[in-house]
Order: structure tokens, then sequence, then C-alpha cells
């Protein structure tokens, strides 16, 4: 997403996640920096920028990995599932956010962190990461009462080169035709936003979703703008691979990046893969193929599915996510999802 930091504003770009709770990008002077094909943030040239947070005060101790520099202000770590981490200065600074209506708002003393050691698996103009799950360093938690608790994105095919449009407040209401909403489940502390997954659907067969230790299914999966791939606990993967195999006749070959399990040799783009449909509590959503089914290299696609050691919980990653609405609602507690051309005005 676009944003602005600083002032005067000093645009940057940063990777949407509502998997994570702080929002960061690249500081000068970089101490270990990855490669960032935009310019690098220095806060020396703003003059709303403030770094002198003290370590033992209320507000560093609101992020959970901190810790103190030689000079008693806060600093702050974070560490991502790929191996990703940001280490640096808790600072506080004005982040400014385009709008539609040609204006812009901005919203002084929100807490960031400004990274000087940093690395970072997806690179290029990428400055860093605006979290918006739990917590109280989530962007969505500092915009506050601005915003409502409400959000909503629309993720274009990868293969596009469309924008689309993050909304706040009352804009990120999805309404209409075809929505259909699912309760969010709180888990103490946790900055994750789980759903409960009943089962899949692929064309007319269902693969059940085990239950959880609890006897149910209640928050058995989080969403996650910043995870590629779907990820489901091993038996469930199992079956769900198996009903592709009884419904896809192409031949099966290997992912050459050794990366995804189940591939086919396909001749031409115009091959039918089988609607996979996820079944939330009260919410069936077809997903598209182009997010199901994804092209490694030329002539060879494969399942946008992983299996994961944990046997309790799944993600569901950005690649399912692709043309849907998804909006959420955190006074209500709900995730709405509306299938959606999202390289076109909605």
């Amino acid at each position: 997403m676009e944003y602005s930091v600083g002032t005067p504003p000093f645009k940057i770009y940063g990777v949407v996640d509502t998997g994570s709770h702080i929002v960061w990008l690249q500081c000068k002077p970089c101490e270990q920096c990855y490669n960032q094909t935009t310019p690098v943030f220095n806060p020396s040239k703003s003059s709303s920028y403030k770094n002198n947070i003290p370590c033992m005060s209320k507000k560093c101790k609101s992020f959970d990995s901190h810790s103190c520099s030689k000079k008693k202000s806060c600093l702050y770590t974070i560490t991502y599932g790929d191996g990703s981490i940001s280490q640096g200065d808790l600072s506080e600074e004005t982040l400014t956010l385009d709008s539609t209506s040609n204006s812009s708002f901005s919203f002084p003393n929100i807490l960031i962190g400004c990274g000087h050691k940093n690395t970072l698996s997806i690179q290029g103009q990428t400055s860093g990461v605006v979290g918006l799950g739990f917590g109280p360093l989530s962007l969505i938690t500092q915009l506050g009462s601005s915003i409502g608790g409400k959000f909503s994105y629309c993720l274009g095919p990868e293969s596009s080169n469309s924008t689309s449009k993050l909304n706040f407040g009352n804009a990120a209401v999805v309404s209409g035709h075809g929505v259909v909403s699912t309760p969010l489940v709180k888990k103490d502390s946790s900055i994750f936003y789980y759903l409960s997954l009943e089962a899949f659907s692929v064309g007319n067969k269902s693969v059940e979703f085990v239950e959880n230790s609890n006897g149910g299914v209640d928050g058995n999966v989080f969403i996650d703008s910043g995870t590629t791939l779907t990820m489901l606990p091993y038996d469930v993967y199992n079956k769900l691979e198996s009903a592709v195999v009884k419904l896809v006749k192409l031949k099966r070959v290997n992912d050459p990046h050794g990366l995804l399990k189940h591939c086919y040799f396909v001749t031409s783009d115009k091959y039918d893969f089988p609607i996979i449909t996820a079944h939330f509590k009260n919410a069936n959503v077809k997903l598209h193929p182009i997010g199901t089914f994804v092209p490694i290299v030329d002539g060879i696609m494969c399942l946008a599915f992983a299996s994961t050691q944990n046997t309790n919980i799944g993600i569901f990653g950005n690649l399912a996510q692709q043309n849907l609405l998804v909006g959420y609602d955190l006074q209500q507690n709900l995730v709405s999802f509306k299938s959606t051309d999202c390289t076109k005005p909605y």
C-alpha cells in the first residue's frame, strides 16, 4: 500500500499484513538494510519525528518484543514466519493517507518502527510492513474511532498490473448482492483474525475440517493477507488433494522450484479446473480458479495449498483471496466476502 510518513510527507510503500501488528519501515542510517529500489526514509529530515520514547513507558511496553537502548529509549524487534526481521527505534511520527476524494488525511503521533536492521523476503519498492492485525500498535488500532474498526481490501489477480483500494471506515462496509459474512473468533492476546472453516468442497466433493480438541471448528484458521498459500493441517490437505486428483485429468508433474506439491502440465490457459469453495461458518465463499491453481512456469500450474505441521490451525492466504472484496468489522466481529473484479472500480 502507498502511504506517507513525516513532515513534509515522504511517500513509501508497505506490505499490507493482517497477520502482524506493527507498522515499520526502513530508516536511515542503515546498519543492515535489504535492497529497496525506492528512496529510504531519513527521519532527520522530518520535523514531526520523535524517537525518544522511554523504554519503561507504557507506549514502549505496549509492544511485546521491546528492549532498551544505551540511551534508555525504546527499541523493537519483530520476526515473521518466513524469517524476515526488523529491528530499530520505536518512534512517533505523522502518518498520511491519500484518499479517493483527492484529499489526504494526516494522523499525528502514530507509533511506528524505524528499522535500521531489516531483512524482508518481498523486496523491490517495499519499504517495510503495515501491520493491520489485532494489537495496540496495529494501524487499525491506532486509527481508532476515526475508522470505527472497519477496513476492507480487494486483491487483484497477480498477473494484472492494476491497483485497487484499501478502504477504511464506512467506505469499507461490504454490501450488495452476494455478500456473505462469518464471525471473527477472538483468542486471548492473539494478533490474528481467526475464522471457523467447516469444510472445503472441490466441485461437489466435500472435504470436512477435523474437529479440534474442543470438539468443534471455532477459530481453526486465521485469514492472512501476508501469507501467500493457504496452509492446511496435514490430514485436511491430503483429503483436498485426493478430491482434486479425482476431478483433474491432466498429467502430473513436479514443481521445478520444489515449493508446491501438486502440479499439472497444461497445454493452454483454457483448462477448466474445478471450483473450490471454502465453507466458513455461515458463509460459503467460492474461490476463483486464479487463486487456487497458479502458474509456476509456462505449461505448469500448481494447487496453491500446502500442508502445515500444526494439526489444529490453518491459514487462509492471499492467493485464495484474489478477486474477493474482503471486509473486516471489528465492532460487529465479522469478516465479509463478496466476489468482485478487483481490477475495476467497486
